[in-house]
């Protein structure tokens, strides 16, 4: 067989295009994080694809190109949504329509044609193949298999996700099952044509060609419901079909030769005849090739002559009965071709790595904004759940265990009776389990962090809370100075932008509470601590000094009344163990579960989806709900509905030890005491000691967690104080500039500056704004005219005449009749003048404008009536 007698995929064209400055673009837009941070990806996608579109010629070089691509465009498929902004041009391989490209604004799309670039490059790989040996026909057949195994994985995986009304016409469902039929068949035939070469026995040739020609059939009636393969094709696979149907009666003929069917042998040898000629009539009109009409005319020819020789010897010699066709068995079929799809096209999520077949995942740090808050609040629901709903639920049930047996005073009271003298085992190795973890220093030191974490979020959050006070004071000091109608912007406690001063104060409060019950349940853990220093101290010492501190007992010989009741009594004792061991090592799996419960991967798939779901909605972590449920019913549910189990087993068990203890107290008064009973309490108070200190590591942990996480909130607090504080620090500024700012009436166009009225000869600038936000003004008492003569400190309110033109205030030396300062605390002192004069009262007066004055008329100024000018 030559090579033209079997079909290969021709490639896809594309045009080259810059897919990194679309994803570029689309990361600005849509994500909160900047697209530098992704150079480094943008320039690979780029060059991958660029390898990618350029592989175009039969080597084995491009399977890795178009595979790694292919992969990433998977990957990114979770990443980005299917329409990223990308026109994608493709110009189809089969068809009537070659020249006229298909553009779409779809990563599937261009995923589809990748693929079927891959499953070209396979099908041109396997007729390059040297398939006149064995091991190239084997090497084509894994070919075809792979070339069919990746257009079945667009069929079943890529194109149902398309989201395109009218796919493209070579790539649609009926033209991806045609193909991948065709490339079966011609791998189920590189399988007949190595089972020939090897002179397999004519049965199972036979078997081989009969599953071909089933394949070739397939093929066609697929094709004829395509609209992208042509006419040629379809009389090439039909032809194909009626030449495998013949090949495979002609081996079973043979096969029947040699087991002296000789009647069955001539009645398939007419069946391949007619076969044949099926053939032959797809030739007409020039669609198939010379290699496939050659192998056409060559079979015949062979098994007309064989027909001549059976029907002769089996008309003279053999008279054996040659049966009809619908008689004749139906051969059997030895399927060898199977369409594997690449592991690296199945899984290609398996072959990301550093060091993998693909390399590093692209866009890997790529995380909307939302999904960082989705991730957020499902770990804190997460954490919530497992840790307060089940774990605590779970070490409550054996704190309350704990008090039962302590209560009891189990086991000491056991451990007295079984062991008057020395240490029993489960204490020492409850004190071995001490002197390991180095129980003291351990604890020690977790107060110390503790101390360490609460001192350093306490500073954070003072100083927090102190920018809040100090912007309230200087607020409430311009308040204060301006008077309550002229600065009208809002209190400290009342920012209407957002409620965000009142926000801020009332997370101080709540953030105050914290620390109040932190405080104070630091200080319980410390008193259990302090309750059992001493206690811990003889178990994390050596054990000499255990045994001097537990008394011994005389030993005595148990009763045989009192041994069933021990016997029974430390068997529910060990059963308690076993339920406390078991309970532990659940906790540990589930912390470990809860660890290892990594929802990022999928939740950026979940993203992915409602991206594709709804492409102009915004992803916000509400859209999560159902998946956050869904995820914490499947992964924890059970467990909550373990805990009921869990409660009644411990009541169970419980209600048994209690019984066994009663019979144990009851039969132990027929010896006595003994001495056992300061024995028995020493060795209680050190096991409750080993329990206790087992709780107070827990509350010290617990304790550390807390004040890490409250180290994010007091940061995050004032964080949002600073930069409140900065912006009405800001707006106070702009406000006392336009305070300061002569009324507009005032102002006037004449280029003539007469000399400033004696009523401005006192007046200096305003300091700096800044001034009145850095510190208070000073209080100092007012300065009476026999006061020193000094500088005014502060600025003064100033005021123009209405025929005053605008001038530039200026320093002046200090009239004589001022002699003092004018401070704060004076007031605000206008001399009157005639009718215009202000009210009388004490301070110095001077002359306003031009006005004749009848003499000063000194006094303190009244607010309600008004500010008057001469």
């Amino acid at each position: 067989m030559t090579t033209n007698n079997i079909l290969s995929l021709p490639f896809r064209k594309s045009i080259q295009l810059s897919l990194s400055s679309s994803i570029r673009q689309y990361i600005s837009k849509k994500y909160d994080q900047h697209p530098d941070m992704f150079r480094h990806d943008l320039e690979v996608i780029d060059s991958l694809r660029r390898d990618a579109v350029n592989t175009r010629e039969p080597h084995s070089t491009g399977i890795k190109k178009l595979q790694t691509y292919a992969g990433q465009l998977v990957w990114m498929s979770g990443k980005f949504p299917i329409d990223i902004g990308v026109d994608f041009t493709w110009y189809p391989a089969l068809g009537y329509h070659t020249e006229h490209p298909l553009v779409q604004n779809n990563l599937q799309y261009e995923l589809l044609n990748i693929l079927y670039n891959l499953a070209a490059l396979y099908s041109q790989l396997a007729i390059s193949s040297n398939r006149s040996d064995t091991e190239g026909l084997k090497t084509a057949a894994s070919f075809f298999s792979q070339a069919a195994g990746v257009l079945s994985h667009m069929k079943k995986e890529v194109l149902p996700e398309l989201r395109m009304a009218n796919p493209p016409d070579d790539m649609d469902e009926a033209t991806l099952e045609a193909l991948t039929q065709l490339l079966l068949a011609q791998s189920q035939e590189c399988f007949w044509q190595k089972a020939v070469m090897d002179q397999y026995k004519d049965a199972s040739i036979a078997k081989l060609a009969a599953r071909v020609s089933d394949l070739y059939n397939l093929a066609v009636e697929a094709a004829m419901q395509s609209e992208a393969i042509s006419s040629a094709w379809i009389h090439h696979m039909s032809a194909k079909h009626h030449h495998f149907a013949a090949a495979a009666q002609y081996r079973a003929a043979c096969d029947c030769l040699e087991k002296k069917r000789y009647g069955e042998e001539v009645a398939r040898l007419k069946d391949a005849v007619n076969c044949v000629n099926e053939g032959l009539k797809e030739c007409r009109g020039g669609y198939i090739s010379k290699a496939v009409v050659d192998d056409l005319h060559g079979l015949k020819k062979r098994v007309e002559e064989d027909l001549k020789r059976a029907e002769k010897d089996n008309d003279i010699i053999y008279l054996q009965i040659v049966p009809p066709k619908p008689e004749l068995k139906i051969l059997e079929r030895a399927n060898m071709a199977v369409a594997r799809v690449p592991p690296q096209v199945a899984k290609p999520y398996e072959y990301f790595g550093d060091h993998a077949e693909f390399g590093p995942a692209l866009f890997t740090k790529l995380v909307p904004f939302s999904v960082h808050v989705a991730v957020s609040i499902y770990e804190e629901r997460r954490d919530r759940l497992v840790n307060n709903n089940i774990i605590a639920e779970l070490e409550t049930m054996t704190d309350r265990l704990h008090e039962i047996l302590s209560s009891l005073n189990l086991p000491g009271s056991l451990q007295a009776l079984e062991k008057p003298l020395g240490l029993p085992g489960t204490l020492v190795q409850h004190a071995e389990e001490i002197r390991q973890a180095d129980a003291l220093n351990r604890l020690q030191r977790g107060f110390a962090d503790v101390e360490k974490l609460c001192a350093s979020d306490k500073a954070v959050f003072e100083e927090g809370k102190a920018l809040l006070a100090a912007e309230e004071e200087e607020d409430h000091a311009l308040r204060l100075k301006y008077g309550t109608q002229r600065w009208s912007r809002p209190e400290s406690r009342a920012d209407p932008s957002h409620d965000v001063g009142a926000k801020l104060w009332n997370q101080a409060n709540d953030i105050d509470g914290y620390f109040a019950s932190s405080t104070s349940s630091d200080a319980v853990v410390r008193e259990k601590f302090a309750a059992v220093k001493d206690t811990l101290a003889i178990l994390a010492g050596p054990d000499r000094g255990m045994m001097d501190y537990i008394p011994n007992s005389r030993k005595t010989e148990i009763p045989e009344l009192l041994k069933p009741a021990i016997g029974r009594l430390r068997g529910v004792y060990n059963d308690v163990l076993r339920l406390e061991s078991r309970r532990r090592k659940r906790i540990e799996s589930l912390r470990a579960r809860s660890r290892a419960d990594d929802i990022k991967g999928d939740i950026m798939a979940e993203a992915a989806r409602l991206e594709r779901t709804y492409p102009n909605t915004p992803i916000v972590p509400a859209h999560f709900e159902d998946f956050f449920d869904k995820r914490l019913d499947t992964l924890y549910e059970s467990e909550l509905e373990a805990l009921e189990k869990e409660q009644a087993d411990q009541e169970k068990i419980v209600s048994e030890i209690q019984r066994a203890n009663r019979d144990f107290e009851s039969q132990k008064k027929v010896i006595g005491e003994n001495g056992n009973r300061e024995r028995e309490k020493a060795l209680q108070r050190l096991d409750n000691a080993y329990y206790k200190y087992k709780e107070i590591v827990s509350n010290v942990e617990v304790g550390r967690k807390f004040y890490n996480d409250l180290s994010r909130i007091v940061e995050q607090f004032r964080n949002q104080a600073r930069s409140w504080v900065n912006e009405r620090r800001q707006e106070a500024r702009m406000l006392e500039d336009e305070l300061s700012m002569p009324p507009l009436a005032s102002l006037s166009m004449r280029s003539s500056q007469p000399e400033l009225p004696p009523a401005r000869a006192y007046q200096s600038p305003a300091p700096a704004p800044s001034s009145y936000y850095m510190q208070s003004p000073p209080r100092q008492p007012p300065v009476r005219a026999a006061a020193a003569h000094s500088p005014p400190v502060e600025a003064q309110i100033q005021s123009w005449a209405d025929n005053v033109p605008q001038q530039q205030p200026r320093p002046m030396p200090p009239i004589a009749s001022m002699q003092g300062t004018w401070m704060p605390d004076m007031g605000i002192k206008f001399s009157g003048g005639g009718a215009g004069g202000s009210g009388g009262g004490q301070g110095q007066g001077q002359q306003q404008g031009g006005g004749n004055p009848s003499g000063p008329v000194r006094g303190t100024w009244d607010p309600s009536s008004g500010i008057r000018f001469g």
